[in-house]
């Protein structure tokens, strides 16, 4: 669906995301925050990560250099559902099944939520939440959009099978999306630097269904002087048509989100991060969903890790919307 932008500009602080006032009628982009972390195995807090990224969001100045002004497409961030907060805590709490079990739920009601609001051709961004939460967002938007490809930021491949037991663990998300979504042609996974020799074979056994960009071969070519915009359109070029994308944000450099799950050190920074998403507009693919999972906040008063994520938050937004066929005037 292409919607014209609102006529009313955000010009007073309102209560929403971003401190805007949109309401779900007026707004094309709709976010779906995931308070869900079953199955972290390191560090914890990422089920706060949609609160903190909320509260954090009404720092974020609107006018963006990159893509304009997203907001005046209307975006709107869903009340949290506290049953999928208690089931974390129960899953957390119980044994593997117990997990598993409320995986389960989680995808179920995920999935219904995310169909329908792809009925009524709005756009739909998961905040997690640990990265098991997409899951089901991914398989709705794979259903209607075959042969979707997967550009996939994060430190981890993600490709363990049942992670410590665990068959929906948020270091299994791609496996699962490998095996059970048929309707994904390829995963584009960028910044990996952790990874286990099981999950490498089976990248080089995909056939080239997964094509991973290993952030050594990142650093590499670029002090041999390749630039990074164009490593930046060969991950653009390497998608299909129909993009979605999964943002981990332990993709980045730790120094960008140092309470996140599973921290490792080096990594992408803000602006390479940009420039890949730029590079996916400006191939003339197609942004038709996102998530933004592992946001841990910080202990007390501290933003850092928010107030970062609510502005990879709002660049995935304004991606998304400059691929579809609408004009952002940045002036």
């Amino acid at each position: 669906m292409t919607r014209q932008p609102l006529l009313n500009d955000a010009t007073e602080e309102g209560q929403g995301i971003f401190g805007l006032g949109h309401g779900p009628d007026e707004s094309l982009i709709h976010l779906i925050p995931v308070p869900f972390e079953a199955t972290v195995s390191y560090g914890t807090g990422t089920v706060n990560g949609p609160r903190s990224i909320l509260e954090a969001s009404v720092q974020v100045d609107l006018l963006d250099g990159d893509h304009g002004r997203p907001y005046r497409f209307g975006i709107c961030q869903q009340p949290e559902a506290e049953r999928v907060r208690g089931w974390s805590k129960k899953a957390r709490d119980g044994g593997t099944d117990t997990a598993d079990a409320m995986g389960e739920r989680l995808n179920a009601w995920l999935g219904s939520e995310v169909e329908s609001l792809l009925d009524t051709g709005r756009v739909v961004g998961v905040i997690g939440g640990d990265h098991s939460v997409p899951f089901a967002s991914i398989e709705a938007h794979a259903r209607r959009c075959p042969g979707l490809g997967i550009l996939h930021f994060d430190a981890h491949f993600d490709l363990r099978a049942a992670y410590e037991g665990f068959t929906w663990s948020h270091a299994s998300v791609m496996r699962n999306v490998l095996e059970r979504v048929p309707g994904v042609a390829r995963i584009v996974s960028v910044g990996v630097r952790d990874y286990c020799e099981e999950e490498m074979s089976l990248v080089r056994a995909s056939g080239g269904r997964i094509v991973p960009f290993l952030d050594t071969e990142l650093r590499d070519a670029e002090l041999q002087g390749r630039p990074f915009a164009a490593q930046a359109r060969e991950m653009a070029q390497c998608l299909p048509q129909d993009v979605y994308v999964s943002f981990d944000i332990d993709g980045l450099d730790p120094a960008l989100c140092p309470n996140t799950g599973t921290p490792v050190p080096g990594g992408l920074s803000f602006q390479q991060a940009c420039a890949i998403l730029n590079a996916v507009v400006s191939s003339g693919r197609r942004i038709v969903g996102f998530d933004l999972v592992e946001v841990t906040p910080g202990a007390d008063d501290d933003q850092w890790n928010a107030n970062v994520g609510a502005r990879v938050l709002y660049k995935l937004i304004g991606a998304t919307i400059r691929t579809r066929s609408v004009s952002l005037s940045a002036t």
